[in-house]
């Protein structure tokens, strides 16, 4: 297997919530996930922990554009590092302002505390990656494989039998079950079932979760993600059917995925690092989404 190392940035001094993926080339480091701004100065921590700096990162690749995972990108592209991204998220990190009015409408106040500030990456610094493209880092070869269904502009990145699978694969906290982030605005169940028909195509070895760590039961994990997907959609769907709002919905959903967790056995301190990863809220926005297109024959 490749030699990874993973940086918990302990996210709202949650442990396991959110990682990035250190990978030496040489004299150089390839990281996959930038975290948000927010944990940068964790993430500038467990690098030098690791006997590097932050100037030695000269790749980032991002498996999304989505704050947890790409927030912090323009501070490694400030030391000159490479940001490699699906073309659909490419103008996004060019010019974020629209990313962030987005999100602030969503956070409001709490933008500042949970993400930490975005500012623009030069365009010269970013690079789209297209599906099944083949990147050469000085012999280390990464293949990107486009997996929408979490967001339109998702990438799988592959190193040898290694798949980071950012959130296309779930969620998966401290052994604990997996379970799909379904944020809006982009959630395609449609498109989400054919990624993991993809990544079992792919056939790895390990997957790597930004949410958390290593998998190595494969076709488990991914059979699990595929049953809770069709069963967190279907007790939506009836909300929306009834003409549900938000306010009425996210108390009961909450309280539906924390009692499948707790069928399960997980913790109350496992629990909560499962919302910080994953806030029940947020999938019932992007599912209640998601069956409003599909009324509108959207998609």
């Amino acid at each position: 297997m490749e030699n990874i190392h993973i940086i918990d940035l302990e996210f709202q001094h949650a442990k396991e919530a959110i990682g990035c993926f250190l990978i030496p080339n040489g004299k150089s480091l390839i990281l996959v996930e930038s975290g948000p701004e927010s944990t940068f100065p964790q993430l500038k921590k467990g690098i030098e922990k690791l006997g590097y700096t932050l100037d030695d990162v000269k790749h980032v690749l991002l498996t999304h554009i989505h704050f947890d995972h790409a927030g912090a990108a323009w501070r490694l592209a400030e030391r000159g590092a490479n940001i490699h991204v699906h073309p659909l998220g490419l103008p996004h990190l060019a010019s974020p302002e629209k990313l962030w009015n987005s999100a602030a409408q969503i956070y409001g106040d709490n933008m500042q505390r949970l993400w930490g500030e975005m500012q623009p990456v030069p365009r010269e610094l970013l690079i789209a990656v297209q599906h099944e493209e083949v990147l050469d880092f000085d012999g280390k070869m990464i293949k990107a494989w486009h997996t929408p269904g979490h967001a339109v502009h998702h990438v799988a990145w592959q190193i040898g039998e290694v798949l980071f699978t950012g959130d296309v694969a779930g969620v998966q906290i401290a052994e604990g079950p997996v379970v799909p982030p379904c944020p809006p605005p982009d959630i395609h169940l449609e498109d989400w079932k054919k990624s993991i028909i993809l990544i079992k195509e792919i056939n790895p070895k390990q997957l790597i979760l930004t949410h958390f760590g290593s998998v190595s039961a494969v076709t488990e994990h991914l059979d699990a993600l595929n049953f809770m997907l069709d069963d967190w959609a279907a007790w939506m769907k009836p909300k929306f059917d009834a003409g549900l709002g938000m306010e009425e919905v996210i108390p009961e959903f909450t309280s539906y995925t924390e009692n499948q967790l707790i069928t399960m056995g997980v913790s109350a301190e496992t629990r909560s690092c499962y919302e910080h990863a994953n806030p029940s809220w947020m999938s019932v926005g992007g599912l209640m989404r998601y069956w409003k297109l599909k009324a509108q024959g959207r998609i």
